[in-house]
């Protein structure tokens, strides 16, 4: 039971990546427009371009992350038949 659970939180396929990254730059532009609204000038600005930056370079390692486990997958499946 708690393996089905589990399996709800695995990302699968290329389009659960996109959802969850989109989801991940709504909060991040939410929460950098915050931040510009209570650090006004240039440090505000910093602020929210980390916030953007981060879903950035966490978008590319979910990306990665989906290749590198199908490849794994497709080799694991050619050394077992060979």
């Amino acid at each position: 039971m708690l393996r089905k659970l589990g399996r709800l939180f695995v990302i699968k396929t290329r389009f659960e990546a996109y959802a969850i990254i989109y989801a991940l730059a709504l909060g991040a532009t939410a929460r950098g427009s915050q931040y510009l609204l209570e650090y006004p000038g240039f440090g505000g600005k910093l602020l929210f371009l980390a916030t953007t930056g981060a879903v950035f370079l966490g978008g590319a390692k979910i990306l990665d992350a989906i290749r590198y486990e199908r490849e794994a997958k497709r080799s694991e499946g050619a050394d077992t038949s060979a």
